[in-house]
């Protein structure tokens, strides 16, 4: 474990990174601009381009017509790349538009003429439902017979949440730029999750094969699962005009255009019924979830998915029924966002969690501590019949509750909020501790695998290239970490390579948080299966003295050539074998600080460097293409049950909140965190995801909402949608990560990051909850509020009267 700085971060902060626009501009290349529709429903009755054809600079205008296959789609290609006869929702892309310059392509953007027939749109999840507008079918997750439990529970809660959208806000929009190649090849540079996606919806669209066209990604300036799927069609744009141009195209969309365009983290309204008993142990839930998956289906379905597979969260719950259902309705498709669809099922049950105990008078922390998974028979098994191994969670929450001294503040809070209750000057304050325990794996069993190419040069320094692609999270950097340490060397060492379809294919995105554990195994195996080769030699080197070496005689005749070995590879080095391992011992020869020596007698050694040479001199193989997938997952679709999951990221947060209940405005004063990342890699990186991933989440929770007219984003720019500031940053904010050596079915016990830390910011929601449980309107009946808790719906919970007259307001 270590704490080395990001690859990049030197770089990154003397502004000498290279991002896709950074890239030098060619004379003949030509600015992409994208014309879209206003409407979220309409017939395209006409198209006329021909003034924009004539204007200074253009060089061609593109529809629907000229691509040779016009539908992509990741899970059903269902969606037009440029919309030709209907459009299905505001910000559909309609036209290009090529230009010697941005200037002349955005004022021959205006000039094009379209007429339109309004059809009427479906803009809620009510209405689709209402008009059983669905994409796909309805799925069910289902243990122990719900409805029998909770008509038998003492107590029962019916309820509603509604889960409202929340923009990436990557700083770096979308953008690719595409080049012709001889013979109607096509390489791209794509700010991209998901190069393999790029290069085959490029080649659909051109009518090419993959064998034709190369996606490379150096890095990302942020992506947060919003260009998984959706930095495709930009991609496909760019070929097309450098298809049909035969010039370098560059499209670049601008912050507004690119909020505009595409889509958000998916809303959800969820409808429950809870049964519990008088002690606050939950008997039985039955949940129906319902999406909004937008005009396409993109990754809708698996996200509903994940949010069925979470709606357990932390809890063990006897009988459980969940249902998800996507609904088609006419906004931007809705796409992956940081935790695919885990949080919206966490939310719901963290905010039953707190219903519960507010029915009871009892403290949540309470309810969530008896309600825990155990490690025990019975208690550990989670509603899709998966065993929650190396368990956690009682102890992530009685250690926070320590730490955080979060009994001493609930009294101190308690009493401060009933003062405040006489001296309306006061803030109201909140308190709340809340788990996650998330999932790691695609649930889509096939894209749980990766490749790496590991090639060692006759200097000793490496480049790795591996499918995963670098967005900031410090997946290169840890990647480099797990080579370097395999083989005795520093990072410096090593060279993580752009992420090119030419050298790993068939990659699957860089998501679900598996970047590190998927690629770094990899990249593991294949320095494993040359480190067999390297310690072999060395063996038989260290009998041999050094005079004897085929050292710079190759060809010379000064000296007889000692060819030492043929080695013999087994077939994986790493089958059996646990990735926790020693790390640098291999086959009785120890890689160590640049050094490479016998186990067993360290006086025979040899400069890594030294073993290198050696090794190209007996012609023994120095590079290596390795494949790993996750072993042991076996979830089934149909049944809804099985092993979804590698394993289960898990960690607890405590946070405290005040709200001035004159404004709404709700302010994290202090923030404590534990997280079980089993053995990090780079634990600086780790807690630097946690703190971003949970700011991230406070954002989505609390200020960040999307306000549409008619289908049309009016949020798509700073000024308009509010996301997390430093001032923010609660003035308090512990992160400590719990020592945990047990995660051995992952690369070298380590535990995912990215992810899982985001729904850790529920305890703020949850905190501002408790706030407000003290006003007299909710003694009796919990707070409904939606999430986001902003500061309008606060307002309009806490001071009714002055929020009236504030809408009210021009």
């Amino acid at each position: 474990m270590n704490s080395l700085p990001h690859d990049s971060a030197h770089t990154h902060v003397t502004g000498r990174s290279e991002f896709v626009d950074d890239r030098a501009k060619l004379s003949n290349e030509v600015f992409v601009e994208v014309l879209f529709s206003p409407h979220a429903k309409a017939k395209i009755k006409k198209i006329n381009i021909e003034k924009a054809l004539k204007h200074p600079g253009v060089k061609g205008v593109f529809l629907g017509k000229d691509f040779h296959e016009n539908l992509w789609g990741t899970i059903f290609r269902d969606q037009p790349l440029l919309a030709d006869t209907e459009v299905n929702f505001a910000g559909e892309a309609i036209a290009l538009i090529a230009a010697t310059t941005v200037d002349a392509a955005c004022e021959a953007k205006a000039l094009i003429e379209i007429s339109y027939e309004i059809k009427p749109a479906v803009l809620s999840i009510q209405d689709a439902i209402s008009f059983e507008s669905f994409i796909a079918g309805s799925r069910k997750i289902e243990r122990g017979d719900a409805d029998l439990a909770i008509k038998n529970a003492t107590h029962k809660i019916e309820n509603t949440l509604v889960i409202r959208g929340a923009d990436h806000f990557y700083l770096e929009s979308n953008v690719a730029i595409a080049y012709p190649k001889e013979d109607g090849q096509i390489e791209i540079h794509s700010s991209s999750q998901h190069p393999t996606e790029v290069q085959h919806v490029v080649s659909h669209g051109l009518g090419l094969g993959s064998k034709d066209v190369t996606c490379i990604v150096k890095r990302m300036g942020g992506g947060f699962g919003g260009k998984e799927s959706q930095a495709a069609p930009i991609a496909a744009y760019a070929a097309l005009v450098a298809h049909k141009l035969n010039c370098a195209a560059r499209i670049n969309l601008t912050k507004d255009d690119d909020m505009i365009m595409t889509g958000k983290r998916n809303p959800f309204e969820v409808f429950y019924q809870v049964g519990f008993e008088n002690n606050g142990m939950i008997t039985a839930l039955d949940a129906k979830l319902y999406s909004d998956g937008g005009a396409y289906a993109d990754l809708s379905t698996s996200i509903m998915e994940r949010a069925m597979l979470h709606s357990d969260n932390a809890y063990f719950i006897p009988h459980m029924r969940v249902t998800g259902q996507v609904c088609r309705t006419n906004y931007h498709p809705h796409t992956a966002f940081r935790g695919f669809g885990g949080p919206k099922g966490v939310a719901m049950i963290e905010k039953i969690i707190e219903e519960v105990a507010h029915y009871l008078g009892k403290d949540p922390l309470e309810i969530r501590k008896l309600n825990c998974y155990e490690d025990r028979d019975g208690r550990n098994m989670t509603h899709y019949d998966q065993v929650v191994e190396n368990n956690c969670l009682p102890k992530l929450l009685s250690d926070l509750e320590k730490e955080s001294d979060y009994l001493t503040r609930r009294k101190d809070i308690e009493a401060h909020n009933q003062r405040a209750l006489n001296d309306l000057s006061l803030p109201m304050k909140g308190l709340s501790l809340t788990p996650v325990k998330f999932g790691i794996s695609f649930t889509t069993r096939f894209l749980n695998q990766a490749n790496a190419l590991v090639i060692i040069h006759r200097d000793g320094t490496l480049q790795v290239s591996t499918g995963a692609t670098e967005m900031g999270q410090g997946v290169n950097a840890r990647i480099s970490e797990l080579v370097a340490s395999e083989l005795g060397l520093q990072r410096s060492d090593i060279r993580m390579m752009p992420t090119s379809t030419d050298k790993n294919a068939n990659t699957s995105p860089t998501a679900a948080s598996s970047g590190t554990d998927l690629n770094g195994a990899a990249a593991i195996i294949g320095v494993r299966r040359i480190k067999q080769r390297l310690s072999e030699l060395a063996l038989k080197l260290f009998d041999i003295p050094e005079s004897q070496w085929a050292r710079h005689t190759a060809g010379l005749g000064t000296q007889p050539e000692v060819e030492v070995n043929e080695a013999k590879l087994t077939n994986d080095p790493n089958e059996g074998a646990e990735w926790n391992s020693g790390i640098a011992e291999y086959f009785g020869v120890t890689f160590k600080d640049g050094q490479v020596f016998a186990t067993q007698d360290p006086s025979k050694r040899m400069s890594f460097h030294s073993l290198i040479v050696e090794a190209y001199h007996n012609r023994v193989s120095l590079s290596e293409y390795a494949h790993y997938r996750f072993p042991g997952l076996s979830f089934n679709k149909l049944t809804g049950k099985g092993t979804a999951f590698l394993y289960f990221t898990q960690g607890a947060a405590c946070s405290e909140v005040s709200i001035d209940r004159d404004t709404g405005e709700a302010k994290v004063t202090r923030v404590d965190i534990i997280m079980d990342l089993g053995r990090p890699i780079n634990e600086a990186l780790d807690i630097g995801q946690v703190t971003g991933a949970f700011i991230q989440g406070m954002g989505w929770v609390t200020t960040e909402k999307l306000f549409y007219k008619n289908g049309y984003l009016l949020s798509h720019a700073p000024s308009t949608y509010k996301i997390p500031n430093i001032q923010d940053t609660p003035r308090t904010f512990n992160v400590r990560l719990l020592n945990n050596n047990e995660n051995k079915p992952n690369v070298r016990g380590t535990k995912a990051a990215g992810e899982p830390p985001l729904l850790l910011c529920l305890s703020v929601w949850t905190a501002i909850h408790d706030a407000l449980k003290t006003l007299s309107p909710y003694k009796l009946k919990y707070p409904m509020m939606e999430l986001p808790a902003t500061n309008e719906e606060i307002l309009r919970a806490v001071n009714p009267e002055r929020y009236k007259k504030w809408a009210q307001l021009p």
